[in-house]
């Protein structure tokens, strides 16, 4: 149903026709988003990956960043699912929810934000729905994504003794937040852009296919998101502190912490840093490192259930494991 037209004499359908046409890249299956559907077919010998993520105002990112990010963040956490499944993606669709006193202004910039996402990640808009709400902001996106036929890294088919492996620096995402509420320095802004516009590990996706038997990424935590891996393969994992990358500003603010154990479970169980986590076989690992992937071994499978921690070989207790709704 169409929504009420904007403040300044602009409506639904001049978003659509102005601005989200332009971002269907020329997908055939968008159909010019003149219809009620789209069209998807992934190519022949691949099965179709879906994937769908929300965020809302105030809870996923703060009330005052800046719309572009939104949009870009938005297709970012979505593609790092797919990525997660070694699935290369297809296309998107995208529900918005405006509050109703929301400028045509502000629509322009996160249209903007989604066109050089589009761009950047060869990622064309194939339709979706737009409405006005009394509430907070809320956009949507159900992304595609294709991967050979029986292909798809899931999370259950971890094995006793599987290496825990991650992608890259643990921690910037959490502390990037606290950088953008103005609770630590963060004089280039660095970290708040990592919370902001976290980059999804794309250029995993043949390495993942190649040589991970079980994948998620880290949205709510390298603890939690390591565990869900855990729990789907019915065993239980040990996370190494010690050995948990960090970037150069995570490590300099973890220098300036009293109590580093503390410090690194606040990095490890933070969320938001979109790298990702795997199970590998031990055996791969000279093959894994000599195709320069820059996984990184943080701990291990096995038999039992839960979640563990150590720090320097020495058992820790983690209070929680993650984020959570």
């Amino acid at each position: 149903m169409p929504s009420a037209p904007d403040p300044d004499g602009q409506g639904e359908f001049d978003w659509i026709e102005r601005l989200l046409r332009p971002l269907t890249l020329g997908a055939p299956g968008a159909l010019d988003l003149l219809d009620d559907a789209a069209v998807i077919r992934p190519r022949e010998g691949h099965d179709l990956v879906v994937t769908k993520d929300a965020m809302v105002a105030g809870v996923h990112f703060l009330p005052d960043d800046p719309l572009d990010t939104v949009a870009r963040k938005l297709l970012a956490v979505n593609l790092s699912d797919l990525a997660a499944k070694g699935a290369e993606p297809i296309g998107y669709v995208l529900s918005v929810a405006w509050p109703k006193d929301t400028p045509w202004s502000a629509k322009v910039l996160f249209t903007e934000g989604l066109a050089q996402a589009g761009r950047d990640w060869r990622l064309p808009l194939l339709g979706g729905d737009t409405v006005s709400t009394p509430g907070p902001l809320t956009v949507t996106a159900t992304l595609m994504g294709e991967v050979p036929t029986g292909g798809i890294v899931l999370r259950r088919t971890a094995r006793p003794g599987d290496l825990l492996m991650v992608s890259g620096p643990i921690g910037d995402g959490w502390l990037g937040l606290q950088a953008a509420r103005g609770m630590i320095a963060d004089p280039d802004g660095v970290l708040a852009a990592r919370y902001r516009t976290p980059m999804p590990r794309l250029d995993l996706i043949g390495t993942l296919r190649q040589f991970a038997r079980a994948s998620a990424d880290v949205s709510d935590g390298l603890l939690a998101d390591a565990g869900r891996i855990a729990i789907a393969s019915g065993l239980g994992v040990e996370v190494a502190l010690d050995q948990m990358p960090l970037s150069p500003e995570a490590a300099a603010w973890l220098a300036l912490q009293a109590d580093e154990v503390t410090a690194r479970l606040a990095l490890a169980t933070g969320g938001d840093d979109y790298q990702i986590v795997c199970s590998v076989d031990p055996a791969e690992r000279p093959a894994l490192h000599a195709a320069e992937a820059g996984l990184v071994t943080v701990g291990r499978f096995k038999l039992g259930q839960g979640v563990g921690a150590t720090f320097n070989g020495h058992p820790v207790e983690p209070q929680r494991l993650g984020w959570t709704h």
